[in-house]
């Protein structure tokens, strides 16, 4: 479910499940953290993050084991990883990226964004909702206004709006990324990991209260999040009872 390749300094790591849009589950969330900390110490200077196929990433697969005990936990462990990681990482998105595709492209430092790609999490239509390291990491890239707008309007950022908002930072495809990742990989390293480390330094870092805690599993644990589950099978909307 993961590829690598390497050209120098710079290895492009791609989500290689395309049957599923490159949704992630369990096992992809710890392939993709384990390959990002064999990159790191492989001596990569730039990893280049993309999907295959027609999709960055669908999210996380509602078909397979995201409602199960420690899914949540293990997405944002990979994600802190890549945040984390002492080299840049720039996604290149190219194709819709859903739910935790939007995560792991904010996870990432700089975006590279093929003009039909788009962002969303719609997890307030799933009846859940996202951590407090994605609610302000999105309002630090792209303002309160429009993060507002994606999480609780649960609308979606084009790519050009996501370009005009600084979310996209080049509108390009995967050769695009990869050579901007080249000419990355020859400035100055330790310069890279201190300033990756000081934009990183935006608030993302700090536990999240306890009563945002409660909130944010209480919506994981809910009835609603039950009924979204049964509707999407169902083919029909789902009516929430805030309960």
């Amino acid at each position: 479910m993961i590829g690598t390749s390497r050209d120098g300094d710079v290895v492009t790591i791609e989500l290689q499940r395309e049957d599923r849009r490159n949704a992630l589950n369990t096992e992809l969330c710890v392939l993709l953290r384990d390959a990002v900390d064999e990159v790191v110490a492989d001596g990569a200077r730039v990893i280049v993050l993309t999907g295959q196929g027609r999709a960055f990433c669908a999210g996380a697969d509602l078909s397979g084991d995201v409602y199960a005990d420690g899914f949540t936990d293990t997405l944002l462990e990979m994600l802190h990883t890549i945040d984390s990681a002492p080299i840049p990482v720039i996604a290149a998105i190219n194709g819709p990226a859903v739910g935790a595709g939007t995560q792991l492209a904010i996870a990432s430092d700089l975006r590279v964004v093929t003009p039909d790609a788009f962002f969303a999490i719609p997890a307030v239509k799933l009846g859940i909702s996202v951590d407090s390291w994605t609610v302000k990491r999105l309002s630090s890239l792209v303002g309160g206004g429009p993060a507002r707008t994606v999480l609780l309007g649960a609308e979606q950022i084009s790519a050009a709006d996501a370009y005009t908002f600084g979310l996209a930072n080049k509108i390009g495809d995967l050769a695009a990324a990869q050579e901007w990742a080249k000419r990355i990989a020859a400035l100055a390293p330790l310069s890279l990991r201190h300033l990756k480390m000081v934009f990183n330094d935006d608030g993302t870092q700090d536990e999240a209260p306890q009563d945002q805690l409660d909130a944010l599993h209480a919506a994981w644990s809910s009835e609603d999040m039950l009924e979204a589950s049964r509707a999407r099978h169902e083919k029909r909307t789902p009516t929430f009872r805030g309960r």
